[in-house]
Order: structure tokens, then C-alpha cells, then sequence
């Protein structure tokens, strides 16, 4: 067999697409910048925003002739076995190739979220936990797993990670999220990255960007954010994901700022992300975002209108099948109101990408490994286990009540006790798409924390009862409840979201909710169970923090997990018994009142609690807050009292961390910036690195870390990226409102003016003393 220009792999890619763009027709090339979604819902309770209104009739046979550019969720859309699928999508791959001249396979996507979105994978934490964990090399290792896996079946691209930065905690996505800070957001989202990428499989950063800071906390709403704010704040995790983790997807926002869709926005596609980041890879639509230009947002008239804007910007690949991108756009380049140079553009980058992964070799094989398939390996579920453990924040114990001692009495109380899917978020295969299929088993086994608990405490007296259901109105199970307590030396009330799709949950994509109370009756119930006069451990199984102010001083103790995944039930056992020494720390504040939101800790002077409102917006507990079940003690600090360094310079500051206690721990280190002064109003303090350490009891370690003045860069007011001389403050603390130590640095020198060179990522060094 010959093999033809295009295909030789000795030759570069760059070569090897144009040779073969120029042998192909413009149906053809058309034909590699959309999806198609074959086993897509149709009856209105589908996956995906209006997916009832958007799925397009075709011939399947015929459309292949011309080629396709993506297969869309062969496992994520309904339960499959996944030896089946993979056997099925390798078949649908053949018949892609053999169908077009060329023998072009399609890349074959998934949602890889919390873990590949299939039936019987393993359903990890969600990304709000793995922001608590400040565990990025866990992360990567995770996501790594998740790659693997994702590949072995003949999954190209994977839709994570989320790099959005909550802005306001009331928005249904936020357990999607890493977190309010966008250097946790940056660093956890950027080890995702390096992990799924390793096993050959593309990551794809989205919502870029802007999604959520939609006002309101309505999904989908406009974005209001000013220029500092998203040049600050939004963009930053995307930037560092891109140039220190190298990924090669990102997927177009369904928002609007100041009046322009993110899909229809060339500034943001095409001048930010690839002529200033130098950004080669591929732009994707989010799913149906192209046809909402027209039915949405409004600034198209037809779907060839909404094709020629989408392109135009950058949008490379319209997702999740053919709306607009099929044969309107192949009408309208011929009729000369799309230029075909920007199919040719579109085309160029979805083929270099299918080079890049090997799909245009000679010797390409769609065939996967014959035999069972394990995507719930005993290996994914220890990792799965460790970032769930590490990943639960004890938010406050006063009195000790945790552990709980092995022979107690416990009466275990609330909707989320005894119920499976409490421990999953809505991109998890079985809350995602197993609810619409009931007759299915789950596929993976989930421990509740109910079973967890007994489990861990086999001597405890454990009673049950639900007191309430986690949205409903319905209080008729309250004395009972009350009744069980009474009985109990320690009442363990466990409760939070239910995660869905679209109104379906408390938390999730497109269930947001308008203040920060618990849903339903669970505050009441809380209420009634403190009455007892039993010791209440709270216990949170949430997508999102709530406010708790309400019972400041009246709880034994507060744990909080963030949908922590199918090892989340013996996790948060494991805290309550006390075999797991917690160490999360929160990548969210939670709010003392459910109102005065949108509230996170990066304000600057005016968004603090001040004499001139009624309204305190000071948390109940700070971002990056946790406790532990041991203590340490902070030593030796090593940072001048009055430093100076040049605005290119660098300095360290030292400590070392012992822990006093009597049994193995983690401590999180955290350095804050304080920049008194500045051109334009700055965050009161935001973080600039981290360190979590592991430490046996009497071991120390110390940290060093390296802060460079380009971690002071901010955006001025002329729009400029700038350093600027001054007197700053560095603060290791324990959380943004817990300050340990403090060092006071000058920055000398000029203005300095910064781009993509600058250092984004403060760097440390751990050695261990003892």
C-alpha cells in the first residue's frame, strides 16, 4: 500500500495537513468542524440546555461520505457496558473512514468532569473538593487515571476542566468550579491538565470565558464584570493552564460581556487567546452555543449568520452535532458571504490536532483491547479515596466532640445519610444520565455514609431516620427525628444538595438558587435537632457552601465534603471516627447569612465590612480555612522585617512546620499578597502560593518559598500588565484571615510592564528536618 504525503508521519504536520487540505472539497473540509450527538435524547429531559430544539435530522450514511470531524458521547449518553461501546464506537470509526476518500477517522469526545462520564467508571470528587484537597499532584494522578481509561476505550478528548472562578456562590455550577481564587483555580486546574494530556487524550478548558460571573448568579445570564476584574481574575487560570500545562482544547463560553457572545468574540478567541497566548490548538463550541447566536443572544439571523460569527471569531469545531456548520455554511461560502478562507482556517487546526493524536497515519487502528473492561480499577478507587479524605474541611470542633468515641450512641439524622447519589456531583455518569435510566443499576458501588459510619464504628449504637427530604416542604418526619436524638449521646445530622440538571437538583448546571440557605426544611430540621440539648455534628454534603451563621456556637461540630465521589462515604466516616485526620482547607468562605451575596474573599477596601452599611459581609469562615485533629506549631521564620528587591526580582521567605500533636497530619501553608497601595483599588489579600505538607507527629518540615515581583502584577488602568514599585506584604497564614507571619517588602525600581513571560506560579521547597 502507498502511503501518501499526508500520512507519513516523518513528515511534519504542518506539511502533511497541507498537503491534504489541498486535496479536499469544501464539503469536505466542512464536513471536520462538526460533531454529531447519534444517540441523542429528543424527548425534552436530555443532557444538554434546549437539546430538545437543537438535534438535527440527517442520513447518517450519507454524511460520513464527506467525512466527520467528532464522534459526541458514544458513552456518556446512555448506560452502555463499556467493552460494548468501545466495540461500537471502533466499528462507527471504521465506518467513518471507509465511508470518506480520505479514510479520516473522527475524534471521539466525552465529559470527563469527576471522573469519565460512563457507566461503571469510577465517579472521583468533584472539582470543588479537589480545590479543598491543595493537592495538585493528587489531582494530576487522578485525572491521569481518568486519561487512561478515556483512551483504552478510543476517547480522544475530554470536556474538563472547569477553570471558572466563582464569583457568586448562589450559581448553580459552582460545584463544578476549583474554587474563588484564581491561583488555586490555576494551579489544581493546570496539574488536570498535565494528568489527562499524559494519557494522550486532549484537554479541553472551558467556559472561556467569563461564565461565572453571570449576573445574578443566573446561568447563562449576562456578564457584567469589568476589564480588571476579567483580565485579573477570570482569564488567569486559563493563562497559566495553557502555558504551564499545555493544553490544546478550549471551549467558547455561552455568555455575553458588554453585549458580545463569547462564541461570536474574535477579541477573546483569536486576538487574546492565540495572537497574544499563542494558543495552537483547537476552539470548540460548548454544546448548541453556535445556534444560540441566533435563538439567544440574537445577533444572527440564520444558522449560516451564526456559522460565518462563529468562525470569524475562532470557534473551530460546533458542538455537539451540525446546526450551523453543515450544509447552510457550504451554501453561503458558495455564494460568497462566508470567505472560504476561514473554513480553510477552522479546518487546518481540526485536522492538525487529528494529526497531532496519530488519526491521519497510514497505520491508524481504531481497535480496542478484546475482553472485560474495568473503568472502577482498585487502583482508581484508592485514588479516588485518598482526594476524597483529603479533600473533607472540618470547619470547627470546640469541644472535642470529634472523634466519636466507639461505643456511643448515634442517632444519624438527615435526607443525605442513607442515600448514594448524596455523594456525586451532575457530571457523574449515574446523576448525569443513570436518573433517566432507573431500571439500570448504578454500576459502581457507593458507599453511603450511613453504612460508612457503622462500618467504622462497629460497637456504636447507630439509629437512623431521614427527618426530611432535601427540597421538599414536608416537616411530618421532624418528631421522629427529634425522638431519635433525644435517645442519642451524639446526633450526626447529615445533610446538603441533591446535584441534577437544569432544576432537577439543588446544585448543578442550571439550578441555581437565589440566597444561601439550606434547601427546603434542613435548616428547620437542624434547628429542632439542637433543641434536644444532643451534641449535633453537622455534616455537609453540598456542590456549593451555605450559610451557617445561624448556628455559630450551637454545634458540636461542622464537617463539610463537596460532593466527594463514591469513596466520599467512608471518608467522611473515616473524620468521624477519627482514622482520618481531616485536612481540607476551603477553596470557597462560607457566608455567616444567607443574603448579602455575591460575596468571595477577593475584595478590595469598599467590599469589606466598613461603618457606613448595615451589611457585614465577613464570612463565618475564611477561604482556606480547616481544621485538624492535631496541632502545629510555625517556627523559625526567616522573612526581614523590611526587605527590597527590584520589580524583576525575587525574594524568600522561610518557616518551619512541626507538628506538636500526637498523630499524623497535614498542614497547608498559604502566602497571601497585601499591596497597600496601587494605581487602581486591589484585593485586601489574595493568595500566592501554597504548600501542603504531610507530617508524622514530632516530624518538621520546612518550606521555602520563592515570590517574584511578577506575582504582584496587576492590570492598570490604561489596560497594561504592569509591576509597579511600592511597598507590598507578604502574610503565611493558615487561611486569608489567619496570618501567621508576616514580611515587608519594597519593590524597587520602574514601572515594569509584563505579558506571557511572566512568572505565574510561586515556587517552593520542602525538606524535611526530623
Amino acid at each position: 500500500m502507498t502511503t501518501r504525503s499526508w500520512q507519513d508521519p516523518a513528515l511534519p504536520a504542518a506539511d502533511r495537513v497541507d498537503d491534504l487540505l489541498s486535496r479536499m472539497t469544501l464539503e469536505e473540509k466542512t464536513a471536520q468542524l462538526y460533531g454529531v450527538w447519534v444517540g441523542a435524547a429528543t424527548d425534552g429531559d436530555g443532557v444538554a440546555p434546549l437539546q430538545q430544539h437543537m438535534n438535527t435530522d440527517y442520513d447518517w450514511d450519507e454524511l460520513i461520505t464527506q467525512g466527520l470531524g467528532q464522534l459526541t458521547r458514544s458513552f456518556g449518553t446512555a448506560p452502555v457496558d463499556p467493552a460494548a461501546g468501545a466495540r461500537a464506537l471502533s466499528r462507527a470509526q471504521r465506518r467513518i473512514a471507509g465511508a470518506g476518500r480520505f479514510g479520516i477517522p473522527a475524534v471521539a469526545h466525552e465529559e470527563c468532569l469527576a471522573g469519565f462520564t460512563a457507566w461503571g467508571a469510577t465517579a472521583y470528587p468533584v472539582p470543588l473538593a479537589w480545590g479543598a484537597s491543595f493537592d495538585a499532584p493528587l489531582v494530576e494522578e487522578m485525572a491521569a487515571r481518568i486519561g487512561r481509561d478515556m483512551r483504552a476505550l478510543g476517547v480522544h478528548q475530554g470536556l474538563a476542566p472547569v477553570l471558572d472562578v466563582v464569583r457568586d456562590p448562589r450559581w448553580g455550577r459552582v460545584e463544578e468550579t476549583i474554587g474563588e481564587d484564581p491561583y488555586l483555580v490555576g494551579t489544581i486546574g493546570t496539574a488536570y491538565v498535565r494528568g489527562l494530556q499524559s494519557a494522550g487524550v486532549v484537554a479541553t478548558l472551558k467556559h472561556f470565558a467569563g461564565y461565572a460571573s453571570s449576573s445574578g448568579a443566573r446561568n447563562l445570564a449576562p456578564v457584567r464584570a469589568g476589564t480588571r476584574e476579567f483580565a485579573d481574575v477570570t482569564l488567569v487560570p486559563f493563562e497559566m493552564a495553557l502555558r504551564e500545562g499545555g493544553a490544546r482544547s478550549v471551549m467558547a463560553a455561552y455568555t455575553e460581556t458588554d453585549g458580545v457572545p463569547a462564541s461570536a468574540d474574535p477579541a477573546l478567541l483569536t486576538g487574546l487567546l492565540r495572537e497574544r497566548w499563542g494558543f495552537t490548538g483547537t476552539v470548540v463550541a460548548d454544546y448548541f452555543g453556535i445556534d444560540f447566536l441566533q435563538t439567544l443572544h440574537r445577533v444572527a439571523g440564520s444558522p449560516a449568520e451564526s456559522a460565518h460569527l462563529a468562525l470569524a471569531a475562532g470557534i473551530d469545531v460546533e458542538l455537539p452535532t451540525v446546526k450551523c456548520y453543515g450544509t447552510g455554511l457550504v451554501a453561503a461560502v458558495r455564494a460568497g458571504t462566508v470567505p472560504e478562507e476561514l473554513v480553510d482556517r477552522a479546518a487546518r487546526r481540526v485536522l492538525l490536532q487529528k494529526c497531532e493524536l496519530g488519526l491521519l497515519d497510514a497505520d491508524w487502528d481504531p481497535d480496542v483491547p478484546a475482553g472485560p473492561v474495568d473503568l472502577d480499577s482498585a487502583g482508581n478507587r484508592a485514588v479516588a479515596r485518598r482526594l476524597a479524605e483529603e479533600s473533607v474541611v472540618l470547619l470547627s470542633n470546640p469541644d472535642g466532640v470529634l472523634p466519636l468515641s466507639p461505643g456511643t450512641r448515634i442517632a444519624v439524622v438527615g435526607p443525605r445519610a442513607a442515600d448514594a447519589l448524596a455523594m456525586l456531583g451532575c457530571y457523574s455518569f449515574p446523576s448525569h444520565v443513570g436518573t433517566q435510566h432507573p431500571e439500570v443499576p448504578l454500576g459502581i458501588e457507593i458507599p453511603t455514609v450511613l453504612d460508612a459510619l457503622r462500618g467504622e464504628l462497629p460497637d456504636a449504637k447507630v439509629s437512623f431516620t431521614e427527618g426530611c427530604g432535601v427540597a421538599d416542604p414536608d416537616t411530618s418526619g421532624f418528631a421522629q427525628a427529634v425522638a431519635r436524638t433525644a435517645e442519642a449521646d451524639v446526633c450526626v445530622a447529615v445533610l446538603g444538595d441533591r446535584s441534577g440538571l437544569f432544576g432537577r437538583g439543588t446544585s448543578g448546571e442550571g439550578c441555581d438558587v437565589a440566597d444561601l440557605a439550606l434547601p427546603g426544611v434542613q435548616g428547620e430540621l437542624l434547628d429542632a435537632l439542637v433543641a434536644t440539648g444532643v451534641p449535633v455534628v453537622l455534616v455537609l454534603l453540598t456542590g456549593r457552601p451555605y450559610a451557617l451563621g445561624r448556628w455559630e456556637g450551637r454545634l458540636g461540630a461542622v464537617v463539610q465534603a463537596f460532593f466527594p465521589g463514591e469513596e466520599g462515604g467512608p471518608a467522611v466516616a473515616g473524620v468521624l471516627s477519627g482514622r482520618v485526620n481531616p485536612s481540607g482547607r476551603l477553596p470557597v468562605s462560607v457566608p455567616r447569612g444567607p443574603g448579602g451575596q455575591p460575596w468571595t474573599y477577593l475584595q478590595p477596601p469598599l467590599g469589606l465590612a466598613d461603618e457606613v452599611s448595615s451589611l457585614d459581609p465577613t464570612p463565618l469562615y475564611p477561604f482556606g480555612h480547616g481544621r485538624s485533629y492535631t496541632t502545629f506549631a510555625w517556627e523559625d521564620f526567616t522573612g526581614e522585617e523590611s526587605a527590597t528587591t527590584g520589580t524583576d526580582g525575587a525574594y524568600d521567605l522561610s518557616l518551619t512546620v512541626r507538628n506538636t500533636g500526637e498523630r499524623a497530619g497535614a498542614e497547608v501553608v498559604q502566602l497571601y499578597l497585601h499591596d497597600p497601595v496601587a494605581a487602581v483599588t486591589r484585593p485586601d489579600v489574595r493568595l500566592v502560593g501554597y504548600q501542603r505538607l504531610e507530617l508524622a507527629p514530632g516530624e518538621s518540615s520546612r518550606v521555602t518559598f520563592r515570590f517574584h515581583a511578577d506575582l504582584s502584577a496587576f492590570t492598570d488602568r490604561s489596560g497594561r500588565r504592569i509591576v509597579e514599585p511600592g511597598d507590598l506584604e507578604l502574610r503565611l497564614a493558615a487561611s486569608s484571615a489567619d496570618v501567621r507571619h508576616t514580611a515587608r517588602l519594597t519593590l524597587t525600581g520602574p514601572v515594569r510592564e509584563v505579558g506571557t513571560e511572566r512568572r505565574l506560579r510561586c515556587d517552593t521547597l520542602v525538606s524535611r528536618e526530623g
